[in-house]
């Protein structure tokens, strides 16, 4: 293995042997690669479509096979109607519904799996909102292991039926994700079962990050203007600027890096509260309450990277209200064919909100993310119409 892990915030570093959670500081571990340089002009000849094209930038051995469902290679999509009515020029939709789990998800967790399943694990515990817990669900499938999912008792029926079809040994608490994470972390204290929760666990980000990497060759190795991204617990939005800055310099990229734009639910805003307040970290938000269940995350653990990104790209945290971001889910899904999630939604309206306030430019290039399929969601108990 030529990679090792960095402290995210006191700088201590380790190698990547064994299955690594936090660094004992309690914060997030990060993947560096002291020894690669890959060469400008390996992008010509990056193969296959699924997000395992970027071997040189993941941490994967030179022959190993990872965990795959064929994730990644999603579409960008041009949104012309849709950005005609927020008024945006040049808008685009990366569709992460079309993933093999429906979600973005899907990338963190093959990656995580497969180096856990490589160093040894027996199974796996992860809380989720929703989407997380289909994913681990599917790739722990794929592995051949088991998988204890813990989720909210207001998670879509959609989507806790589907992390049963996939085999996962579904438990369903009172209360949110917090707490849902707390009885993952009890559940592999007590069986040994490896915590797949955000950020504890270095390599779902690293997944994730792939997101950054096909935007970059989808744009012919420069980025968009303004990416705006819906925010739980924000591992997409904090890859996907770490995967920036490796291309960068690499010398892989031209032209400037986007500003990032980190997208919540007013019901459940932590990032956005410290955003506007200037802190380095956010406080837990009290009493979460969202329609859009991947927002409902009230103390993500990677709030200082999220707003790190955010600053250093000069960008901004939004918060939509639940009846803006579901009207615009539904309306951008009948106008472009693209099925939007309530995520997705928050992420439309949050364009239009910075341009309206000056923040971007109308003629700007914007990519927004839509990071999961609508279907997911369509329980008349908790999706409300427009």
């Amino acid at each position: 293995m030529d990679w090792i892990l960095e402290c995210s915030a006191c700088g201590a570093t380790r190698g990547s042997d064994g299955l690594p959670g936090v660094c004992n500081c309690g914060q997030p571990w990060l993947v560096r690669y002291p020894t690669r340089r890959p060469d400008p002009g390996a992008r010509a000849r990056l193969e296959g479509l699924s997000m395992w094209r970027y071997r040189a930038w993941l941490p994967v051995d030179e022959g190993e096979v990872p965990v795959t469902l064929g994730e990644g290679g999603t579409p960008l999509l041009e949104a012309a109607r849709t950005g005609s009515q927020l008024g945006l020029q040049d808008l685009w939709i990366k569709n992460e519904a079309a993933g093999p789990t429906g979600s973005f998800k899907a990338r963190g967790l093959s990656a995580a799996i497969t180096r856990a399943a490589a160093a040894g694990a027996r199974s796996f515990v992860i809380p989720t909102a929703g989407n997380a817990g289909v994913a681990a669900a599917a790739y722990a499938a794929r592995a051949g292991l088991p998988v204890r999912v813990f989720a909210p008792d207001r998670t879509p029926a959609t989507i806790l039926s589907q992390i049963r079809a996939f085999g996962g040994d579904l438990t369903v608490l009172a209360g949110h994700i917090g707490d849902c994470g707390r009885a993952a972390k009890a559940w592999s204290a007590e069986s040994g079962a490896i915590d797949l929760s955000t950020l504890r666990e270095p390599y779902r980000l690293e997944g994730k990050k792939t997101l950054g990497l096909e935007l970059a060759e989808s744009f012919g190795w420069r980025l968009p203007d303004a990416i705006f991204y819906p925010t739980g617990g924000g591992t997409g939005l904090i890859g996907m600027w770490k995967a920036f800055g490796e291309l960068a310099s690499a010398g892989w990229l031209s032209g400037p890096m986007p500003k990032m734009f980190s997208v919540q639910s007013a019901g459940c805003a932590p990032i956005v509260r410290a955003f506007e307040k200037g802190q380095d970290r956010a406080e837990p938000w009290a009493d979460p309450e969202t329609v859009a269940s991947g927002l409902r995350v009230p103390g993500p653990l990677g709030d200082r990277l999220i707003l790190e990104a955010v600053r250093a790209s000069s960008g901004a945290a939004i918060a939509i209200e639940d009846g803006d971001l579901a009207e615009a889910a539904r309306a951008a899904t009948a106008a472009e064919g693209i099925d939007f999630s309530p995520e997705g939604g928050a992420a439309l309206v949050a364009a239009k909100v910075a341009a309206e306030r000056g923040l971007i430019r109308r003629e700007a290039r914007i990519v927004v993310f839509n990071t999961g399929a609508g279907w997911l969601y369509r329980d008349p108990d908790h999706l409300p119409r427009g």
